[in-house]
């Protein structure tokens, strides 16, 4: 899910920004040209842990840009499918719900939400069990199977399932947990 990754990657700086502090400002532009952003080959950047390396300047032919080579470390997330996240519902309707976990948003099909849920309309959309125990509605907290990945190359879409024994909305997990090992679910 999570995973540390070493990169180069050269960055350009116009000379006005030269002076005592061209390492700092180098390091400030990474940052902004690379967290937060999805990369297709690795997943969402979450943060640079450090730089390693900053090599020497060489200026482009024709502009007055200078090119550093820069190596630097970072955190990715990049959830795989069967995986089991923790999420919160964002929202919900009769297709299903959306739900985020960390910087992803996850789509949970109505045919892979329990057989015993059913979809409610009115003021606050959910599914509620026949007995009305259990809710999932928005800003409910769920435990979801991913069954589905697709990366392109700014964006990650995941699917996920509830129909699996011991994935669900916290409260129902509570009962389950002393029935089923962890160890169990996962599988």
């Amino acid at each position: 899910m999570f995973f540390h990754i070493v990169l180069e990657r050269n960055m350009q700086l116009y000379p006005r920004r030269f002076g005592p502090n061209l390492r700092d400002k180098l390091v400030a532009k990474l940052m902004k040209d690379v967290e937060a952003t999805c990369s297709g080959r690795h997943g969402l950047v979450v943060a640079i842990t450090g730089v390693a390396n900053i090599g020497k300047g060489l200026i482009r032919d024709g502009t007055g840009f200078v090119t550093f080579p820069v190596k630097y470390q970072f955190v990715v997330f990049r959830p795989f499918k069967g995986e089991i996240l923790e999420a919160v519902v964002t929202m919900v309707n009769k297709m299903g719900f959306f739900a985020e976990a960390g910087p992803v948003q996850i789509f949970v099909s109505n045919h892979l939400i329990p057989d015993d849920m059913e979809f409610q309309s009115g003021d606050i959309p959910n599914y509620t069990t026949s007995d009305g125990s259990v809710k999932i509605q928005k800003e409910s907290e769920v435990r979801l199977k991913i069954i589905g990945t697709r990366v392109d190359a700014t964006e990650i879409f995941l699917d996920g399932s509830l129909s699996i024994l011991g994935i669900g909305p916290f409260s129902k997990l509570v009962t389950l947990k002393r029935l089923i090992p962890l160890s169990c679910i996962a599988s």
